[in-house]
């Protein structure tokens, strides 16, 4: 039981666990190859920081990448960067490979590739490697309220 997974259920989220085996540096081709899905479909969740050295999650599309540019402007700051490993794991209490939205160590503002809400489901980290969850985008939408922003590239 990870904490994305009794997160989800407090917040009455159904959801269909999907199980693959997790390769290193496989992202989400493995996955979507795995599971037999549209990798469009799999999305990943990036924990970023701003140059205030403020974290936030972005959730994009796995065949999408991330204008960290585009979403710099977007969101009026100088500049937003990847966190290193140790901080995404210090800010989300999850391993880069597991990074799930739900359930995080801390609450991080999160912003939504815009596009993802054109999906009636998806699949999501669940907090571990190798563990997805398919849930419907309105209950991410409902239990996250992610910020909507284009930044895809």
């Amino acid at each position: 039981m990870t904490p994305a997974l009794r997160f989800l259920r407090q917040a009455g989220v159904k959801f269909t666990i999907r199980g693959y085996a997790w390769e290193e540096h496989g992202g989400t081709a493995v996955a979507a190859r795995e599971l037999g899905v549209d990798e469009h479909r799999v999305i990943k969740t990036l924990v970023l920081e701003t140059d205030a050295r403020e974290p936030l999650l972005m959730l994009m599309h796995g065949d999408r990448e991330v204008s960290l540019k585009e979403l710099a402007r977007t969101l009026d700051v100088r500049r937003v960067t990847p966190c290193s490993p140790a901080d995404a794991n210090r800010h989300t209490g999850c391993l880069v490979g597991g990074i799930s939205p739900f359930g995080t160590r801390k609450r991080l503002p999160a912003c939504m590739e815009t596009t993802i809400g054109d999906l009636d489901c998806i699949l999501i980290n669940g907090g571990r490697r190798g563990l997805l969850l398919e849930i419907a985008v309105a209950d991410l939408v409902r239990v996250l309220a992610p910020r909507p922003v284009s930044v895809a590239r």
